[in-house]
């Protein structure tokens, strides 16, 4: 098997196309310039730092972004747009930015064609990454193969999903952050509607090809040649996880939902979120199944990337605090080994490969039950069903208050706000801790997945396109 490098996918490569013109090197240095000058919202305190040395900073970025500009004829109203914003935030003495202008100009749903390139420039954070709002720029790629069209357009129909590549980024996006969301954006209002959410498939790919072949490599996990191949091939990973992201970003509006699909306007037990990524993901499985029954090769690959994924990086990932992702994917793991799907013994890990489909759509219809139920039931019993089904696989933490049953509850609140806060407040920091398997894991893998930081897959591009 290949052996990964991580470090070596990194982005930066200039050397052609829009990441190599001089307009998008100064755009670059200006605003990693800009970035220490910022605020956590993205103002810049003119009573600390001399005017004169940000306006030729932020005229550097409007002069650059109209050089640019003819490069993305579809994108012309967008980057006018962000010129006009660029210059309102220099009128305002750089108080917190506002782009809500170029935001609705910038419409990338409406163009997904493969391919089809386009210039970034917002304030904003980025998820998993950078948490203020800095100034960005990033150069990206829209991948929309023929066969992913007719998919959407046939069967998982998902107008707002633009899956993309990174062609080269300022230093928000050198982190571990995989996805362009317009809720990110420092605007003066919200819009109506969010029309459109981007994933950066190569950054998930590249991830997960260097995360599961250190895994199966330390696990000892004899795997599949197909799934040996999935992980030598970055191009057909990256078709991999447009297929996955698909699938599960439609999901949150699809099937039987009793609450929110994104669960914003409620504050929720962390265990809500992740069977709620866990059912997107499992329904993607499940979907991928009968895609592979189909003919589709896609099918069978998302299935393994579906399992090394959420068993291998997700609950070694991040820190233990509410960590509703890494409760997910130990929820899988320990799923599969309670049903003899999964063993491990003498030091290594082994997989029955002819019943672990049928194993992780077992544990798909016991959390789509418990969604159905939940129609039917309290908001406060509906969470007390789903701690039930959680920890009926996973051992809460010796010291949780949840755990020792209703009983134990501040069910007495009256006020159903207050109500909501005291249950989420009894929740305990790592509710479910990581198992002796996971600790260890969590050790030799700690440095691979940091090293993950800021890839792309440049460098990582395996079997040729």
């Amino acid at each position: 098997m290949q052996n990964l490098s991580p470090k070596l996918a990194v982005a930066g490569d200039a050397s052609a196309g829009p990441a190599g013109h001089p307009a998008w090197l100064r755009l670059k240095d200006a605003v990693e310039t800009l970035r220490p000058l910022q605020s956590k919202d993205g103002s810049i305190d003119l009573g600390a730092v001399q005017r004169h040395t940000v306006d030729p900073l932020v005229e550097a970025v409007t002069t650059a972004v109209a050089e640019l500009a003819p490069l993305f004829p579809h994108d012309a109203a967008y980057l006018a747009a962000v010129q006009a914003d660029l210059g309102k935030w220099a009128d305002t003495g750089y108080r917190e930015p506002d782009f809500l202008d170029s935001l609705l100009a910038f419409q990338p749903a409406d163009q997904r064609v493969d391919g089809l390139d386009h210039l970034v420039v917002f304030p904003m954070y980025t998820q998993n990454g950078n948490p203020n709002r800095n100034l960005e720029a990033v150069l990206l790629k829209v991948v929309w193969p023929d066969w992913l069209a007719e998919l959407e357009r046939e069967r998982f129909d998902n107008p707002m999903f633009v899956p993309i590549t990174f062609t080269d980024f300022t230093a928000g996006y050198d982190t571990n952050s995989a996805v362009l969301f317009p809720e990110t954006v420092a605007v003066r209002k919200a819009p109506e509607r969010f029309t459109w959410g981007g994933i950066f498939c190569d950054r998930e790919a590249a991830r997960f090809r260097a995360v599961t072949t250190s895994a199966v490599d330390l696990l000892g996990l004899e795997i599949p040649a197909d799934a040996a191949g999935l992980l030598e091939d970055q191009h057909r990973a990256q078709q991999t996880f447009v297929l996955w992201d698909l699938v599960h970003d439609r999901t949150h509006s699809h099937g039987d939902l009793p609450f929110d699909p994104f669960m914003i306007k409620q504050r929720s037990p962390f265990w809500m979120y992740g069977l709620e990524e866990l059912r997107c993901d499992l329904t993607a499985f499940k979907e991928a199944v009968k895609l592979q029954a189909e003919g589709y090769p896609q099918g069978r690959d998302v299935q393994y990337a579906i399992l090394f994924d959420r068993m291998f990086r997700f609950p070694v990932s991040g820190d233990r605090v509410r960590n509703y992702d890494g409760m997910g994917g130990q929820l899988l793991f320990a799923y599969l080994h309670k049903n003899d799907a999964l063993r491990w013994r003498d030091n290594r890990l082994s997989i029955d490969w002819d019943r672990v489909a049928d194993v992780t759509n077992a544990l798909c219809a016991e959390i789509e039950t418990l969604y159905r139920d939940g129609i039917d039931r309290p908001k406060t019993a509906h969470w007390i069903a789903a701690y039930q089904l959680v920890s009926k696989y996973l051992t809460p933490h010796p010291a949780s208050t949840w755990a020792k049953g209703p009983e134990a509850l501040p069910l007495d609140t009256v006020d159903g706000k207050a109500l909501n806060k005291a249950l989420c407040d009894a929740v305990h920091p790592d509710e479910f801790p990581l198992s002796m398997f996971y600790e260890a894991l969590s050790k030799k893998l700690s440095g691979v997945i940091a090293a993950t930081t800021g890839i792309t897959g440049a460098g990582l591009e395996g079997v040729a396109a």
